[in-house]
């Protein structure tokens, strides 16, 4: 079994499954950090190389940092760079009236100094409402942090094409949009996909797993409502409520899981594998914490699905009544109940002096 790779740029290149972080943030249920920290390299020395982290991903930056330390002092540079990194840069909703060009180059400062590297591989940008402040400068300061050297690649979340259409028209060169897509969420396929065909963007997908409901542990259960007290549950939770019934969503992941029952895989990696089948996707984000989860994560690719395992799970999702829109439309909509569990000003600290006047 090789692991998948692809190039988002020359230079660039990312393994096809990405160890994700946001779990290893709070809210998410309890994280030893040591233990996901030492855990890392198994990920690394099984080929997964690429790593998804944010600024806004508390300790995140720092785990992974003290991880390529920690690799780089055993078994020399060349191990460690093999590490890839894709960090975001998400300044707060407050603060994106008045954002100076400096502060936002002090948070790609502050991420090179946690991550404790000389160049971030990947920054991917994100601007809560493109109607306050002026994302392009703040994007260009990201431009000219490549020119330094401090950047190698620059990638956007969360926006769908017309959102992005501002930034390439300008000259951005954008690698990758990374926006949430899996076998229950496909408003990317509606026209992100022919979109970034053209415009030489490749999709990099979060939620492929949908913060763990497409696993095997919730096949047969009852639909536990919304008590949850993971905010990753409540947010899928939602997405499976605008999918259709609980009884759908079951007979999902029956069908999955008779699919993963040939191949002698789990259902996950065979919704795994569905996404990184689809047009123009590069990589799906799984966010697995521990290397205990390593060899499940792997099968998804020593799996080839055929025209029939495709054809049972379209006719599944025939059935479903969505999501529909644009790609993080319902999240974006702050009043929504799908935006009104985000959390849009993780950036500010009173101890960080990155937004000090």
């Amino acid at each position: 079994m090789t692991v998948e790779t692809i190039d988002l740029r020359p230079g660039h290149r990312i393994s096809r499954i990405i160890k994700g972080g946001w779990q290893l943030a709070g809210d998410h249920g309890e994280v030893r950090p040591a233990e996901a920290i030492a855990d890392m390299e198994a990920f690394l020395d099984a080929g997964i190389t690429t790593f998804d982290c944010a600024d806004i991903y508390k300790g995140v930056e720092e785990m992974i940092g003290a991880f390529i330390a920690n690799v780089r002092n055993r078994r020399g540079a060349e191990v460690a760079d093999r590490i890839v990194v894709h960090t975001k840069l998400v300044p707060d909703l407050t603060r994106l009236a008045d954002i100076r060009p400096d502060e936002v180059e002090a948070i790609v400062d502050r991420s090179l100094k946690r991550l404790q590297i000389d160049r971030i591989p990947m920054v991917q940008f994100y601007w809560w409402d493109l109607s306050i402040g002026n994302a392009v400068e703040a994007l260009e300061v990201l431009k000219d942090c490549q020119r330094k050297g401090k950047i190698a690649t620059l990638g956007v979340t969360n926006w769908d094409t017309p959102g992005m259409d501002p930034f390439i028209d300008a000259g951005f060169d954008i690698a990758s949009a990374q926006v949430q897509y899996s076998v229950l969420d496909r408003r990317p396929a509606a026209t992100m996909a022919a979109w970034g065909a053209q415009r030489d963007v490749q999709i990099l997908c979060y939620g492929t797993l949908a913060g763990g409901f497409l696993t095997d542990g919730w096949l047969g259960r009852p639909d536990p409502g919304f008590q949850f007290d993971n905010r990753s549950l409540i947010k899928y939770r939602l997405i499976i409520d605008e999918f259709g019934s609980w009884d759908l969503f079951q007979t999902l992941l029956a069908t999955l899981s008779a699919i993963g029952a040939r191949y002698g895989v789990s259902l996950s990696s065979v919704a795994t594998r569905w996404v990184l089948d689809q047009p123009q996707v590069a990589a799906a984000i799984v966010g697995a914490r521990y290397a205990r989860h390593l060899p499940q994560t792997l099968e998804a690719f020593r799996l080839t699905l055929d025209d029939a395992d495709r054809a049972a799970i379209d006719a599944v999702l025939a059935q479903a009544g969505g999501p529909h829109g644009p790609v993080y439309g319902l999240e974006g909509d702050r009043s929504g109940r799908h935006g009104r569990i985000m959390k849009y000003n993780l950036n500010t600290n009173p101890n960080d002096k990155v937004h000090g006047a």
